[in-house]
């Protein structure tokens, strides 16, 4: 039931756009797989813990974040969610990036959640430091998922 599979991918999106680490968590499967595909497999993180750490690292440090509703469509155990997201940094720059996420839902948790997004449209109008900033963040999430996904 297509109803069944919605809710947690919605509850995520609810719980991440609030910046509420600990629901997001709820969310997840213990061996769910998060991978950014701009950035590759080989930079995923897996398991609740470590995907809200990589969230952390993009999300955590902006003035304000928010996820905006789109299309929501599945087939069997896989969400696909067209939606985009409001990025808002201190120093004023703002972003809002499109995003197709995809999810693969079992047993009411997410157990793999793909974002798709233009690395491009983000760096475009994120702060000049804002690259200097993502590499020197934490990167103890780091979990190759190549050939997992």
């Amino acid at each position: 039931m297509p109803g069944d599979i919605h809710e947690p991918v919605l509850g995520l999106w609810r719980a991440l756009s609030r910046r509420d680490w600990t629901a997001v968590k709820t969310f997840l499967s213990p061996d769910c797989i998060y991978v950014d595909m701009p950035v590759g497999p080989s930079l995923a993180a897996r398991g609740p813990e470590d995907i809200v750490k990589r969230l952390k690292v993009g999300l955590e440090p902006l003035a304000g974040y928010e996820n905006h509703d789109g299309l929501l469509v599945s087939t069997g155990a896989d969400v696909m969610y067209e939606h985009s997201e409001t990025w808002n940094w201190a120093t004023g720059e703002t972003a809002v990036l499109p995003f197709v996420t995809v999810h693969r839902v079992r047993d009411g948790k997410i157990t793999l959640w793909k974002d798709y997004w233009d690395m491009g449209g983000l760096t475009n109008f994120a702060p000049p430091t804002w690259m200097d900033e993502l590499a020197v963040a934490d990167t103890s999430w780091v979990f190759d998922a190549t050939g997992l996904i």
